[in-house]
């Protein structure tokens, strides 16, 4: 990927540089300096530390990134359809599973999710329990009565004592609270589905 681009009439051609700023790295990406932030703090995303700790990018690093987790990147792995109504935590959750070798699709409904496992069956799916419309506990028993066999991992904002048994009686595999560590999460995807 090069982005070269033709010098103007009587200028000469400035080379892109090589090491970027954490503000032109979201850009590059086209997500929120946050976003890139919580990516390097988590290690998907190489950054180099100034010393005065200001954060750096290589943008060979970040074509690499793109060509692992874009739209148009590789498909590999098992696939794991994302059902959350928060496209930031979509995105997010996304590019960590693409990274860690699974091919990801999402929904930002439980209608939307189920078109899509009537297209292509996942091997996993990570559904809100908190969603406008279908909920999240409508949309596991509609899935379970047409797909009974697809692991579910479900994740709530809104968590009480009983829970976790009530998603486990419903045929979840597994629960987790929000906000949730992103590597718990990745750990029991990867015990119910390996990559």
């Amino acid at each position: 990927m090069s982005f070269d681009r033709p010098a103007a009439p009587g200028r000469r051609s400035v080379p892109e540089p090589e090491w970027l700023t954490l503000g032109q790295a979201a850009k590059f990406l086209g997500v929120a300096q946050s976003t890139i932030r919580k990516w390097s703090d988590l290690g998907r995303v190489p950054a180099f530390y100034t010393p005065g700790g200001h954060r750096r990018y290589r943008r060979r690093d970040l074509e690499l990134f793109i060509d692992r987790s874009g739209p148009g990147g590789r498909e590999k792995g098992p696939l794991v359809l994302i059902v959350d109504d928060d496209s930031r935590l979509r995105e997010f959750l996304r590019v960590s599973f693409e990274l860690e070798g699974y091919a990801v699709r999402e929904a930002d409904s439980a209608a939307q999710a189920l078109v899509a496992i009537e297209h292509q069956a996942p091997d996993l799916v990570l559904l809100d329990v908190v969603m406008p419309g279908v909920d999240g506990w409508q949309m596991l028993r509609e899935l379970q009565e047409r797909h009974g066999s697809i692991p579910v991992i479900m994740f709530s904002g809104q968590v009480d004592g009983d829970t976790a048994a009530h998603a486990a009686a419903r045929g979840a595999r597994a629960f987790i609270g929000k906000p949730f560590d992103p590597h718990e999460l990745l750990t029991r995807a990867k015990q119910l589905v390996p990559v």
